[in-house]
C-alpha cells in the first residue's frame, strides 16, 4: 500500500512531518500526540519491518537519553518523546526503501544543483558502505565468528581497514560504470511532482504549519 507512493513523495512528506514536530513548542503534549499518531500510521502504511525498526530506535534512543536527561525530567521527557516520533517517521521511510533507491529519494530535496549532486553521491557511497558491512558480517558468521562479545569487538576492529579498502574499491568501480554509461555530473533522475502529489504535500504542509502555530498561540 505505502510502497505505491513515489519515493520522492514519501521523502518530502516525511520531512514535512519531522520539521513540523521539531518546531512544536515545548510542553504541547496534545499536539505532539497528533504527530505520534501520524508516525505510527506512517510506519503501518509503509509496512516497515518491525524488528529492524525497534532495534534501530533502541540504539538511537540510548544516545538521545544521555543528551536529554541532564536538561531536567519535564523538559527531557518531552524532547525524548518528540525525538522518538521524528525518528519513527524517518526510520520508517528509510527502512521501506528498495535497494539502490536512497540516491533517487535525495534527488527530491530542494537543494542547489551542486550541493544536490554531492548529497546524491554521498548517499550512494553510504549505500555501498552499508552493503559491504552486511556482506562482511555475513561472512564472519559463516566462519563461526559468533562467540564472546570481546572477540567480536576485536574482529570488528580488525575488519575496519579491509572494509574501508573494499568500500573505496567498489565505489570507484561504480563510478567508472556510471562514467561509461554517460554520467557527466548530473544523475538522470526524474524528480518532478505530479499535481496530485503537490496538492497532498501542500495540504500536509498546511496542517503541520497550523499545528505549529497553534502550539504557540494556545499553550
Amino acid at each position: 500500500m505505502g510502497h505505491s507512493f513515489p519515493i520522492i513523495f514519501r521523502l518530502r512528506l516525511s520531512l514535512i512531518a519531522v520539521i513540523g514536530a521539531a518546531l512544536l513548542k515545548l510542553g504541547t503534549w496534545p499536539l505532539l500526540g497528533v504527530y505520534g499518531a501520524f508516525a505510527l500510521l506512517w510506519a503501518f502504511v509503509l509496512r516497515t519491518p518491525l524488528k529492524a525498526l525497534t532495534q534501530l530506535l533502541g540504539a538511537e534512543l540510548i544516545f538521545l537519553s544521555l543528551m536529554a536527561l541532564p536538561l531536567g525530567w519535564e523538559r527531557a521527557s518531552y524532547l525524548l518523546v518528540r525525538s522518538l516520533i521524528c525518528l519513527l517517521i524517518v526510520n520508517s521511510f528509510l527502512l521501506s526503501l528498495p535497494p539502490h533507491s536512497f540516491g533517487i529519494a535525495l534527488k527530491g530535496l530542494p537543494l542547489p544543483a551542486g550541493l544536490q549532486q554531492s548529497v546524491l553521491l554521498a548517499g550512494q557511497y553510504l549505500e555501498i558502505l552499508l552493503s559491504e558491512v552486511t556482506r562482511m558480517q555475513r561472512a564472519a558468521q559463516c566462519r563461526g565468528l559468533s562467540g564472546p562479545a570481546g572477540w567480536l569487538r576485536y574482529a570488528s576492529a580488525a575488519m575496519i581497514g579491509a572494509l574501508y579498502i573494499r568500500t573505496l574499491d567498489r565505489a570507484e568501480r561504480v563510478y567508472g560504470a556510471m562514467v561509461s554509461r554517460g554520467y557527466q555530473g548530473e544523475l538522470p533522475v526524474d524528480a518532478k511532482t505530479t499535481p496530485k502529489e503537490l496538492a497532498g504535500l501542500l495540504g500536509a504542509a498546511s496542517v503541520a504549519g497550523g499545528l505549529t502555530l497553534a502550539s504557540y498561540l494556545k499553550f
